[in-house]
């Protein structure tokens, strides 16, 4: 198994993406924290779904955007579980509208959320891998941090720093052995996005070249591979799972 007796922290485990890697991980032989935000029974069924695959897994309620409680539920894992291997952040909210619609506190708690979260949870886990020398850290940015959308100036804003804090963090652990990845999904079918305009998203989709939405298990495989030792050279990127759409 490619994640046999590792143990990973992913945020925003309960649903979509983070649900999806949490569960590919455990089949791949990986313990999982699995961190939430409010849905306590979602979350309760993910560690359900990967007790059921012989692994161990954790709920962890945890505000991503505030350093104590980071600081407190990564201080509670490293009790609960041997050890800490590798680290997702996929924990993300979005508050669209145009920017003269969009009120200061909906700009800030995108970024709190989705920029600051995934910097202080590497901030609490830093050490441990610089310690170990040796862990795999990747942040879930977006197509929308590439490019920017219309409507979302929080939210491409926040993905694109995240880019920025990405391969600042692989240039500071890369002697450590620890490898700083980042993953740009485009258009995937998750809560989130079915949520969305049917004519705004059948127009995104006539923009992909492979005319159809990604699935979050096509995030998930990415992630399966930058989490392994398959991927011991590779530090600094942001690699697309978009069907084509940046390129």
């Amino acid at each position: 198994m490619t994640l046999q007796d590792k143990t990973a922290i992913i945020t925003g485990a309960s649903r979509g993406i983070g649900r999806e890697i949490a569960i590919r991980f455990a089949g791949e032989g990986a313990d999982v924290a699995v961190l939430y935000s409010g849905n306590r029974d979602a979350a309760e069924k993910v560690c359900a779904e990967i007790h059921s695959l012989g692994r161990k897994a954790v709920s962890y309620k945890c505000d991503v955007s505030n350093p104590d409680e980071v600081k407190e539920t990564v201080r509670q894992i490293r009790t609960d579980f041997q050890g800490i291997d590798i680290l997702v952040n996929n924990a993300g909210i979005a508050k669209d509208l145009l920017v003269p619609q969009m009120k200061e506190e909906d700009f800030n708690r995108v970024l709190d959320v989705n920029l600051k979260g995934a910097f202080h949870m590497i901030r609490q886990t830093y050490m441990i891998f610089a310690r170990k020398r040796a862990g795999r850290i990747i942040n879930i940015s977006s197509a929308s941090g590439l490019i920017g959308s219309a409507g979302q100036a929080n939210y491409s804003s926040a993905k694109a720093g995240l880019i920025g804090l990405t391969k600042s963090v692989a240039r500071e652990l890369a002697g450590r052995n620890v490898t700083c990845n980042a993953i740009a999904p485009g258009l995937i079918d998750t809560a989130m996005t079915r949520g969305m305009n049917q004519a705004a998203k059948e127009k995104i989709v006539e923009a992909i070249p492979l005319k159809r939405i990604g699935q979050a298990s096509d995030v998930a495989n990415l992630a399966l591979f930058l989490a392994s030792d398959l991927s011991g050279y590779i530090t600094g990127e942001v690699i697309r799972v978009d069907g084509g759409l940046c390129m």
